[in-house]
């Protein structure tokens, strides 16, 4: 039998192969909420695959796919918390841009399944050094990168020196409201509260 070269030629379809199969994005953000929703509701000590995979909706073997074990899978999650989709403020002042970052991230630490997770997670960090390294890791990272640009910013416009200690200053932009939010964990700040520390905080970077 002879074929003609100008048809088209119908072939096998190949099939892809197991491991090359495309994880969901959606899939995976239904996992990341399941696992917020799941510390929330009952800690890193009893939180298991299965009661994730049960609350996403989803099969343990997808969970699996992502994450080897429950530890990467929180680790993972530290990660999300330290960045909190922090912006970099540009408003033009040293004092504008702490106060909109403070009320970002006062926002954020304030949220209910935040303010249950991050203590948790602190507690099992006492436990765990390899959650501890990472929450240490993941949340100056996350701070690290807004405060040092929110001084850079400063530095350009004169409003603070050159040779600002910058570990210094990450202190003094990120302490006192993680302090009153986390540590001592206020229901409520006062009134004023943001606007008085970021003033504050501005008046002692421009000490230092």
């Amino acid at each position: 039998m002879t074929t003609n070269a100008d048809e088209p030629q119908t072939r096998p379809r190949r099939r892809a192969p197991a491991g090359a199969a495309v994880l969901r994005e959606d899939v995976t953000e239904a996992i990341r909420a399941a696992v917020f929703e799941e510390l929330a509701a009952v800690g890193y000590a009893r939180m298991s695959i299965e009661g994730i995979a049960r609350r996403a909706g989803v099969g343990k073997t997808a969970v699996y796919r992502r994450w080897r074990s429950k530890l990467h899978l929180v680790l993972d999650v530290v990660s999300a918390i330290a960045v909190m989709g922090l912006p970099v403020p540009d408003t033009g002042s040293l004092e504008g841009d702490l106060r909109l970052l403070y009320e970002v991230t006062s926002r954020a630490l304030r949220h209910p399944v935040a303010s249950q997770i991050i203590p948790d997670l602190q507690a099992e960090a006492a436990r765990n050094p390899e959650i501890a390294e990472a929450m240490q890791k993941t949340l100056r990272e996350g701070q690290e990168g807004v405060a040092f640009k929110i001084v850079t910013a400063a530095s350009l416009r004169g409003e603070v020196g050159e040779d600002i200690d910058e570990d210094l200053a990450l202190d003094l932009i990120s302490g006192p409201l993680y302090w009153r939010s986390v540590v001592i964990r206020s229901p409520k700040l006062p009134k004023g509260y943001l606007g008085a520390l970021a003033r504050a905080t501005a008046e002692a970077l421009k000490a230092l």
